[in-house]
């Protein structure tokens, strides 16, 4: 993945505002690919690698929070920009509430969208380092065993090998085979680090009855 480069997005279907808006983004050395309908952009395979979408509200057929509305139905998580010449209170909330990062009126000073387009792309940058890393955890959970799935829930929950031992009925030698066999399985040299890779994803911890 790379998360080195970075593309805007821009949706408008005023050709003059997009060329306008392409030779901004351009011109602080960003790719800009440009779209003239919502629809257009929603029949484009994104390219996987780092961006925002900087769109207008107000566009015929589907308006910027239609298309706001469909990315959420597909599962596309991208950080939107959304520039109106006719917002409305009740519009920038609606856009807001559904995740857009920020909400330009025009018309806007071009260090204003400038200043906006490089916080949503650090934070694609953030969001897709964060969802890298849980992918990588994930496929090393993968490599672990039935039962040393089920030995590490229970050391995440703070269980001492004795106590695992006692609860999964071996010996407390197996359990410590098991338990380096998950550290090395799981690329991690301490406790605090498999916690704290398993809270990434969630994972939670095996209490038993009588604790």
């Amino acid at each position: 993945m790379n998360i080195s480069a970075a593309v805007v997005f821009i949706v408008d279907d005023d050709p003059l505002i997009r060329d306008a808006l392409d030779q901004l983004v351009r011109s602080v050395g960003l790719t800009a690919e440009t779209f003239s309908s919502a629809r257009a952009f929603l029949d484009t395979e994104l390219p996987d690698q780092p961006g925002c979408l900087v769109s207008d509200i107000r566009m015929p057929e589907l308006s910027g929070l239609d298309l706001q509305d469909e990315l959420i139905k597909k599962g596309v998580s991208i950080p939107i920009i959304f520039m109106t010449g006719h917002g409305t209170v009740p519009m920038s909330v609606r856009a807001m509430k559904a995740g857009a990062l920020d909400f330009i009126e025009k018309p806007f000073e071009d260090q204003e969208l400038l200043d906006a387009i490089n916080r949503a792309i650090k934070q694609s940058r953030m969001v897709r380092t964060e969802e890298a890393e849980i992918d990588a955890i994930e496929q090393r959970l993968n490599l672990l065993t039935l039962r040393e799935h089920e030995i590490l829930t229970f050391i995440i929950a703070g269980k001492l090998n004795k106590q695992i031992a006692y609860d999964l009925g071996m010996s407390e030698n197996t359990v410590k085979t098991h338990r380096a066999r998950i550290m090395r399985k799981m690329s991690v040299n301490s406790l605090a680090e498999l916690v704290r890779s398993t809270e990434k994803i969630a994972l939670q911890p095996q209490y038993d009855s009588t604790s």
